[in-house]
């Protein structure tokens, strides 16, 4: 039996796909469900989301999109990254779109079909227009292009670029953005290169800035329920998907002037009951929590974290007549009654994001839908 888990409400997720699409039409929708969903479990929220409206389902990973076919998943599936050479077969196999910004890559790829002898692949060609992670230097675009168009084993479907400051409606470099990106297409075009889908928006261009949204838009957080920055909370009607709980686990009174867990970090200024919690930095939950002053939700209120989280546990202060025992429920990302912990609180106690909060949620955390 679990010691932890994260409930998925799957009605929220199709909640979100449906509003997202919404704002994003007459674009088509690609849900990301790369890093198994941000851990909410990417098969689960894929069939989810496609159930809500979306035409496609993009991962990070060959093996992301091998899981999601082995899950009965047929919808369209892009490979957001290029594929490393060795694993270019089992990407050809898996059907998905592939995209690419080397001719290496695409060789390659046009080899791995070659032999296959299965139809022409299509490709994305993902241009660097100023996040400089990957993709093809503007002025190499029309070169790729060119390349794909004289292999018969590939056909050139989309061109994509990605925004790095979208969450930041004031920055003024997304504008930039899709000026070289709009030069490029220009570019393609006037050598009689039209590509049938042309993708920029994540999540928070969706949102923000509407140029963005073209013929699909590429929505990863946003799904899940959890803004793309705080300043997002309350601009889209979200609902957050994902609830992390435990039990209480063992109950013991603590004396003041007492101290608790790995390095003795925090003394007991009072008599106390302390509750501890089988759920540790193992799980995702970080180790640094409880110095950063972050609580969790026991019997309908806040009691903070105390000491250091543990490989396997933590332990809460209950204060000293608290009526806690084992079995007790606690929510650590969640609502109990009218309280709510959202990732980004963690990410704000920590300095961080709230996608590598949900991201963090261990493998021994199961996952439960409803």
């Amino acid at each position: 039996m679990a010691r932890a888990w994260a409930e998925i409400d799957l009605a929220a997720i199709q909640h979100n796909v449906r509003t997202l699409r919404a704002i994003a039409g007459p674009a088509r929708f690609c849900a990301v469900v790369k890093a198994n969903g941000y851990g909410h479990g990417a098969a689960a929220v894929g069939r989810a989301a496609l159930a809500a409206g979306a035409d496609w389902l993009a991962v990070a990973q060959v093996d992301e999109a091998v899981v999601l076919r082995d899950a009965g998943i047929e919808a369209p599936i892009l490979l957001l990254s290029e594929p490393r050479l060795d694993e270019v077969d089992d990407a050809v196999a898996t059907g998905a779109r592939l995209t690419v910004y080397s001719s290496g890559c695409i060789a390659a790829i046009a080899k791995a079909v070659r032999a296959a002898r299965m139809p022409a692949v299509p490709l994305h060609l993902k241009v660097d227009t100023g996040m400089h992670r990957v993709g093809a230097a503007p002025e190499d675009a029309l070169g790729l292009t060119r390349a794909i168009g004289e292999l018969a084993e590939v056909r050139l479907e989309g061109v994509s670029t990605h925004c790095p400051v979208a969450d930041e409606p004031d920055n003024p470099f997304t504008g930039e953005q899709l000026r070289r990106f709009d030069a490029v297409l220009a570019e393609l075009r006037a050598a009689g290169v039209h590509p049938e889908i042309v993708h920029i928006a994540n999540s928070a261009a969706t949102v923000m800035h509407p140029a963005t949204r073209a013929d699909l838009v590429r929505c990863g957080i946003a799904v899940y329920g959890i803004p793309p920055a705080p300043s997002f909370a309350g601009l889209v009607d979200l609902r957050p998907a994902l609830t992390l709980a435990s039990e209480v686990s063992f109950v013991k009174e603590v004396a003041a002037g007492e101290a608790i867990s790995y390095g003795h970090r925090h003394r007991f200024a009072q008599d106390t009951v302390v509750a501890t919690v089988p759920i540790g930095y193992a799980d995702g939950v970080f180790r640094s929590l409880p110095l950063a002053g972050q609580e969790v939700l026991v019997g309908g209120r806040r009691r903070p974290m105390v000491g250091v989280v543990t490989m396997d546990q933590l332990m809460v202060d209950c204060g000293p007549d608290a009526q806690v025992q084992p079995g007790d429920p606690v929510v650590l990302l969640g609502a109990q009654g009218d309280l709510r912990i959202a990732p980004d609180e963690w990410a704000d106690k920590l300095g961080t994001i709230a996608y590598e909060i949900v991201c963090a949620i261990g493998a021994r955390v199961a996952r439960r839908y409803r």
